[in-house]
């Protein structure tokens, strides 16, 4: 393991009572590790409970923001066992997201894949930069965004959804923003985030809270009827032998046998 793989996955700093939780595991371009996801939580709860923090700002280092799971870590484990574990964790980050009652604004200048696409849809505001990039990806290995649904699709128009679940193909910024995915584009996220929280000061933190809850009551109704059943879906697909070929396929850099 290198220098760069033993460090903080996530960096937590709290300024001006704005909590940035960056993402920072460019060996596997900010996949969604078993370390990534428990720094992470543990920084949205940091954040939530310090009555100094009124936003929390989800950024990321390098080309890519999140890049979904980590494939390595899934194919190195038991299929059924890691499967289960892997949904129930990233079904606790999507409603954990969700329900802080505290506003959560990614801050994007890099690719999105896979559950990556979850997380974003997650926050309250999404601010994408001139070099980000988006796909669902799960259909190339033999999956489909089933948990991630739960935020995607309260917030994609239908039919960008149906395209983009069913191709996995690449679209940017501005395609993101039209769909319904992110809030605004900027060619400087970071001044763009800074202006935002600015905003959001003039807020009182009950009044957000509530106004978040309110946004929020169908996506979380969501997570209490359909989680459970999703999760059992997501993890039934692990280990059968499309997604063993699908994964085998990505982590050696070549077309998995349908598509050749």
């Amino acid at each position: 393991m290198t220098e760069t793989a033993t460090g903080p996955f996530v960096h937590y700093q709290v300024t001006n009572g704005v909590a940035t939780l960056t993402f920072d595991s460019p060996h596997n371009r900010n996949a969604l590790s078993s370390k990534l996801v428990t720094e992470l939580l543990r920084g949205l709860d940091d954040a939530t409970t310090d009555d100094a923090v009124r936003t929390i700002v989800l950024a990321h280092t390098g080309t890519t923001f999140c890049a979904g799971a980590d494939l390595t870590e899934a194919s190195d484990a038991d299929p059924a066992v890691a499967a289960d574990e892997r949904t129930r964790v990233m079904l606790a980050v999507l409603r954990r997201l969700v329900e802080t009652p505290k506003p959560v604004i990614a801050q994007v200048d890099g690719n999105v894949r896979a559950g990556g696409m979850g997380i974003v849809a997650a926050c309250d505001l999404v601010v994408a930069g001139p070099n980000s990039s988006f796909a669902l990806t799960e259909v190339r290995i033999g999956l489909a965004p089933f948990m991630i649904s739960l935020t995607l699709l309260p917030k994609l128009d239908p039919r960008a959804a149906s395209r983009y679940y069913l191709t996995g193909e690449k679209f940017d910024a501005a395609v993101a923003a039209d769909i319904g995915l992110v809030t605004v584009t900027s060619d400087d996220p970071a001044a763009e985030v800074a202006r935002l929280c600015a905003e959001l000061r003039k807020g009182s933190p009950q009044g957000l809270a509530e106004a978040k809850r309110l946004v929020n009551a169908d996506v979380l109704a969501g997570f209490d009827t359909s989680a459970e059943h999703l999760a059992r879906r997501s993890a039934s697909f692990f280990g059968t032998p499309e997604v063993r070929e699908g994964m085998l396929a990505f982590l050696q850099r070549r077309p998995p046998s349908w598509a050749e």
